[in-house]
C-alpha cells in the first residue's frame, strides 16, 4: 500500500468513526427524549385518574345527599357533576328575572347542603369554580334569531346574578362565605346549549333551566405539569 493509499484509508476510517460517534449521540438523545415523554405521559395519566376518582367520589356524595329531593325539585344530577333544575314553573316567570318563591325555598335548602359537601377538605382544594349557569330556549316572540339570542343572553345572565345574590345572603353560608365568593360565578348562556328531544328538536321547556356545575382544576394541573416538563 502506497503512502497516499494509506493516508486515504486513515481518512475514511476517521470519518467513519465520527459518523458512528454522532449516531451514538443521536441515539442517546432519542432514548432520553423517549424516557422523558413516557414519564410525562404517565404523570398526565396519573393526574387524570386522580381527578376521575375525585369526580366519582363527589358525584356519589352529592347523589347520596340529594337523591330523595330530586323529583320534588324537578332536578337532575349528572355524572359530570352538573346539578340541573329544569321545572320551569318553579324557577322564574316567563321573561322575568325574579326568583319564584318556590325556587327560593329550594335554593335555601339545596345550596348550604351542596356547599357543605363540595367544601370538604378532600374536594375544595381541587375545585377551581362553582358555576351557576342560566339557560333559555331560543324563543323570544317575533324577534329574529340573533335578536332573540342577545335578549336571552341578558335574561339568563340577570337570572344567574339574582340567584347568586340570593345565595350569598343565606346566613347558613356565613362560615364559608369567603370560599364561596372566591369560587362562585354567574354565567348566562342564553340558548347556546339547548336541550333536544330524541328527534333532535328543541325541547323549549327543558332548555329553560338553571344549572350548578363544579369545575375542577384538572386541566390547569396538567398544563402546569407540561409547562414544568418543557
Amino acid at each position: 500500500m502506497t503512502p497516499l493509499e494509506q493516508e486515504n484509508e486513515e481518512h475514511w476510517l476517521s470519518v467513519s468513526d465520527l459518523m458512528a460517534g454522532l449516531m451514538m449521540v443521536f441515539l442517546l438523545i432519542a432514548i432520553i427524549f423517549m424516557i422523558h415523554a413516557e414519564r410525562e405521559r404517565r404523570t398526565v395519566t396519573d393526574v387524570a385518574l386522580l381527578y376521575e376518582r375525585l369526580r366519582l367520589e363527589l358525584y356519589n356524595d352529592l347523589l347520596n345527599e340529594f337523591e330523595d329531593d330530586l323529583e320534588e325539585w324537578g332536578a337532575e344530577l349528572d355524572e359530570d357533576l352538573t346539578f340541573r333544575f329544569s321545572r320551569e314553573d318553579l324557577l322564574f316567570d316567563r321573561g322575568e328575572t325574579d326568583l319564584q318563591p318556590q325556587f327560593q325555598n329550594i335554593l335555601s335548602d339545596f345550596f348550604p347542603r351542596y356547599v357543605r359537601i363540595i367544601h370538604q377538605p378532600q374536594y375544595r382544594d381541587d375545585i377551581s369554580e362553582v358555576r351557576i349557569e342560566g339557560h333559555t330556549s331560543s324563543a323570544w316572540g317575533e324577534r329574529s334569531e340573533d335578536e332573540a339570542y342577545i335578549l336571552n343572553m341578558a335574561l339568563s345572565q340577570e337570572r344567574t346574578r339574582e340567584a347568586a345574590s340570593f345565595l350569598l345572603d343565606l346566613s347558613e353560608l356565613d362560615d364559608v362565605k369567603p370560599w364561596v365568593k372566591a369560587n362562585l360565578t354567574a354565567n348566562g348562556l342564553s340558548s347556546s346549549r339547548l336541550v333536544l328531544t330524541e328527534e333532535g328538536e328543541e325541547d323549549e321547556a327543558r332548555s329553560r333551566r338553571v344549572e350548578f356545575r363544579v369545575v375542577t382544576d384538572a386541566d390547569q394541573r396538567i398544563e402546569a405539569i407540561l409547562q414544568t416538563a418543557r
